[in-house]
């Protein structure tokens, strides 16, 4: 659920004035993840690398206040809930969006990951759930090795966005190097910091 609030109710009020009429408000930031406990999880469990990851991201923005709070056009939006959105391959070759809910249980948010991106793999058509939540959008691609990536400012879709890679081996561990990329009236570079290391602790917490 969604609802517009006041940018002057909100602790976001000067970051409103700021910020919302600039040219591009958009901040990008660029952190190698150590990924070795998902990798191992993910062969252990027999688990998807990305939907792991989707997991940990939804995990590590939940309990940051900020996340609930998205511009969109020339209001500011609260809602109540959060979904990592995927890029999927559909049986036409090509590309669809995929939104999950974030769940709390790690195999309910599984269930729902390979529910949904198989129905969009399969009709070719896109589930979107911004209406209710506040997306996070992210992209992955999986056989290049890249050291970041900066999303494209539409002007039109303001939502934080991740882009990653192939992760890389060094000795005995992997990392997997992230571009995280925000709209400045949402939150500050200190929220965004957290949110990156809320995801690296996330990541360590992973039951194998």
């Amino acid at each position: 659920m969604k609802k517009e609030v006041n940018p002057k109710e909100t602790a976001r009020t000067q970051a409103f004035e700021l910020w919302m009429k600039a040219p591009n408000p958009m901040v990008t930031f660029f952190k190698t993840i150590d990924v070795t406990r998902l990798v191992n999880v993910s062969k252990r469990k027999g688990m998807k690398f990305n939907m792991l990851l989707d997991y940990c991201i939804g995990r590590a923005a939940a309990s940051i206040k900020e996340f609930y709070l998205l511009p969109v056009g020339e209001q500011l939006m609260q809602y109540d809930s959060i979904a990592v959105n995927t890029i999927v391959k559909n049986k036409m070759g090509e590309v669809s969006s995929c939104d999950i809910l974030y769940l709390e249980d790690l195999d309910e948010f599984n269930r729902q990951y390979l529910k949904n991106t198989t129905q969009v793999a399969e009709t070719c058509q896109d589930l979107d759930l911004s209406d209710n939540c506040m997306v996070i959008g992210t992209s992955a691609i999986v056989h290049t090795e890249i050291d970041g990536a900066v999303g494209m400012y539409s002007g039109i879709f303001n939502n934080p966005f991740l882009i990653w890679g192939r992760y890389k081996k060094k000795w005995f561990r992997d990392y997997l190097p992230i571009s995280f990329q925000f709209h400045h009236t949402q939150m500050d570079g200190a929220h965004a910091g957290r949110f990156l290391a809320n995801l690296q602790e996330e990541i360590n917490r992973l039951k194998n």
